[in-house]
């Protein structure tokens, strides 16, 4: 008998891999097929935001002239930084700048802050009825700012509101549309409209908290208060930061609120904030002016915007 492992063994070939054949197109995705995803974005995006945006920029460096005097002709030609210079040097452009800081140093921390907490309620055991909560806290925000203001005018006016009648019952006389208290009544709109919207933001990075830290928090004897506080807050941070972001731009695109205000009150103008400053100087004709105030807005949001982002980065060290 021959000895199995004497036997002289065979190679056996190794399955050799299938070459692939280049494609003509290099092998990566068609250029069609990616014009095609991209183009429902891109599309809108040039149409509807680079599009009037390039067209305000331009507006903003025109100038209307006259010839031939009083009666004569008119005619716009580039003026460079004309528009500029005018609306700098405009009071009710700088009136209308010191209401809407002074509007947003106080509405937004108060915002911010109960939307904080309202976050951190519902993040909490203590707290029943969560989804009841929380759906009643993000309802204002599905009702648009103009309905909302309606109907908080209804609220203000002194003809019609049962809240003043009710304070007038107990001796209280107040004044909702008086002119040191109608832009806090504004404010008050903004924040029922938009603390839940924010709460939500807050709740939802909460949500994103292992619940690991906790324990390990309480085993080392933390309570609620120090849970919240030490550890929940500086986690989400870049959430609030967030927040505040969009809340200095919101604050700075004001008008909804004040507008439907000022066809009860007097002590509104049409200049009482810079969006609606131009849209009165628009009102009159004069969009060049109108696009000048509102690249110069759109100037000063982004550098509180981007200021605010820096400064609590460097804070972060990040």
């Amino acid at each position: 008998m021959t000895d199995i492992a004497s036997r002289p063994t065979t190679a056996v070939p190794a399955p050799q891999r299938a070459r692939r054949r280049p494609r003509p197109d290099g092998g990566g995705p068609r250029a069609g097929t990616i014009v095609a995803f991209l183009t429902p974005f891109f599309l809108p995006f040039v149409l509807f935001y680079l599009v009037p945006i390039g067209y305000a920029l331009w507006q903003s460096f025109r100038v209307v002239r006259r010839s031939g005097g009083q009666y004569g002709t008119s005619y716009t030609t580039f003026g460079g930084f004309e528009q500029y210079g005018e609306v700098l040097q405009n009071h009710e452009f700088w009136a209308s700048i010191g209401r809407i800081g002074l509007f947003g140093v106080v509405q937004v921390p108060v915002m911010l802050f109960t939307a904080l907490v309202m976050a951190l309620l519902l993040d909490t055991h203590l707290l029943r009825l969560k989804g009841f909560f929380r759906t009643a806290a993000f309802m204002p925000y599905a009702v648009p700012g103009v309905i909302a203001a309606i109907m908080w005018s209804y609220l203000y006016s002194p003809q019609l509101s049962p809240v003043v009648d009710l304070l007038e019952h107990i001796g209280l006389q107040p004044d909702f549309l008086g002119p040191g208290a109608v832009l806090w009544s504004a404010a008050n709109v903004s924040t029922w409209l938009w603390t839940g919207y924010n709460m939500l933001i807050m709740f939802s990075a909460l949500q994103s908290i292992p619940q690991e830290l906790y324990e390990a928090a309480r085993i080392d004897g933390a309570g609620n208060w120090t849970i919240a506080w030490r550890i929940k807050v500086p986690i989400i941070a870049p959430s609030i930061v967030m927040t505040t972001v969009f809340s200095i731009i919101g604050t700075l695109q004001l008008y909804a609120e004040p507008a439907v205000l000022r066809q009860i009150s007097s002590n509104i103008s049409s200049t009482f904030t810079p969006n609606m400053l131009a849209y009165t100087v628009a009102v009159g004709n004069n969009y060049q002016q109108a696009a000048a105030i509102s690249v110069v807005i759109a100037v000063i949001t982004f550098v509180l915007s981007f200021g605010f982002m820096r400064l609590t980065s460097r804070r972060a060290g990040l």
